[in-house]
């Protein structure tokens, strides 16, 4: 199987998700492990990861894992692997850090090990990622560094990516 790197990106309810999961089935069907980045550290968050589990078939692996991707890839049974959602561990991986303005450096090189981990384990990734910098600039430090991170993290996954989505309104635009 050749392999292949998906970046899916978009706004909140655009469709991501859905779109990624219909092309796991497509690459894996049954075969699909299924990396979760969320952490229910609340109510409304545990009612959406709930929702997203039902939404996926019962066959597929699920890892959850909110911070050491990289680790959980190279873990996965199977060869199409579905991340599900950068946007959360960028900021998993931010709100660890004791001061994460002042530790900003730190973060950068996780992205370089998961995109290491994709090319040493062959596997077909699909990632689903969240675009916040097309609104205003936020009004704290924290909040624009997350952007920022997040900006970084998207880009370089799209230099690596065979495909690029923007997600609109359920619809699909391919941007690479």
């Amino acid at each position: 199987m050749e392999s292949k790197l998906v970046l899916v990106t978009g706004g909140a309810r655009s469709g991501k998700s859905a779109f990624a999961q219909e092309e796991a089935r497509k690459w894996g069907g049954d075969g699909v492990s299924f990396i979760a980045t969320a952490q229910a550290l609340d109510a409304e968050m545990a009612e959406r990861i709930r929702y997203h589990r039902s939404e996926r078939p019962p066959g597929w692996e699920t890892l959850e894992e909110p911070l050491d991707v990289s680790a959980a890839l190279r873990r996965a049974r199977h060869e199409v692997v579905l991340l599900d959602c950068l946007a959360l561990w960028v900021s998993n991986l931010l709100l660890r850090e004791p001061d994460p303005v002042e530790n900003r450096q730190a973060l950068c090189p996780y992205v370089e090990e998961l995109l290491d981990a994709r090319r040493q384990t062959g596997k077909r990734l699909l990632v689903v990622t969240n675009e916040v910098g097309l609104g205003i600039v936020p009004e704290n430090a924290l909040a624009r560094l997350y952007r920022d991170l997040l900006g970084f993290a998207n880009a370089r996954l799209a230099r690596e990516a065979d495909a690029v989505y923007l997600m609109v309104a359920g619809l699909p635009l391919k941007l690479k």
